[in-house]
């Protein structure tokens, strides 16, 4: 997904998506690549991380038990 830096506030940059001008992402600028700038063009990019979810869920899952045998 492509984003422009719409501008860059106190530390805050806001990205507007491409795809849908109404939708906003705001990100610590200390989250971007070196020398980005206001106007500047971003390729966005989400991954699913499988293996962290499953961990996450076990550990959750242990944490769950270990309250239930308190009870």
């Amino acid at each position: 997904m492509n984003v422009n830096i719409d501008r860059i506030e106190d530390g805050i940059a806001v990205l507007v998506m491409q795809d849908d001008p109404l939708g906003r992402i705001h990100l610590p600028v200390s989250l971007l690549p070196p020398g980005c700038v206001e106007g500047d063009v971003l390729t966005l990019t989400l991954d699913r991380d499988t293996a962290a979810t499953a961990a996450a869920k076990e550990r959750i899952s242990g944490l769950i038990e270990k309250l239930k045998k308190k009870q």
